[in-house]
């Protein structure tokens, strides 16, 4: 495997309101979906949302020991531009989460790059369904684990 790509996405019913961070991540040469999470947010926007799938499943990489380098596709502008380091972070709270983000990352070498929204309908996916279910998940290669 030459990368793992990992799509992530937050879903927001209110913006802010009930959210929930998603994430898939997959294979880069063969597109097979390797894992796929949800965790919820409690009242957030949307890209607070976005920040926590990404960062959960970072994390999950980071269990998994991978030395590959990583290509984080996001639908977030803001959240792709403000982990690559273009634009200055300036809320508080958005404050923490990258200054998280980038302890969870550690020693990986990420690449961060925006997707238009209708290319990241997994993470989409895995989003909602955190919010439709009211729980966190994680499926590793199809199988369901405990959070």
């Amino acid at each position: 495997m030459s990368e793992i790509v990992v799509h992530a996405d937050g879903a927001s019913r209110g913006n802010p309101g009930a959210a929930a961070g998603g994430a898939v991540v997959l294979d880069s040469d063969t597109g097979q979906v390797m894992a796929q999470l949800g965790v919820l947010c409690g009242v957030a926007s949307n890209n607070v949302a976005e920040y926590r799938g990404m960062i959960e499943a970072i994390r999950l990489l980071r269990t998994w020991n991978t030395q590959e380098p990583v290509r984080v596709r996001l639908d977030s502008k803001l959240v792709v531009e403000q982990m690559s380091g273009r634009w200055k972070v300036k809320h508080p709270d958005m404050k923490v989460l990258v200054k998280e983000a980038f302890e969870v990352i550690g020693p990986l070498k990420v690449h961060f790059e925006w997707v238009p929204r209708e290319d990241n309908s997994l993470a989409d996916a895995a989003a909602n369904k955190a919010l439709d279910e009211g729980r966190d998940y994680l499926v590793v290669r199809g199988v369901e684990e405990p959070v």
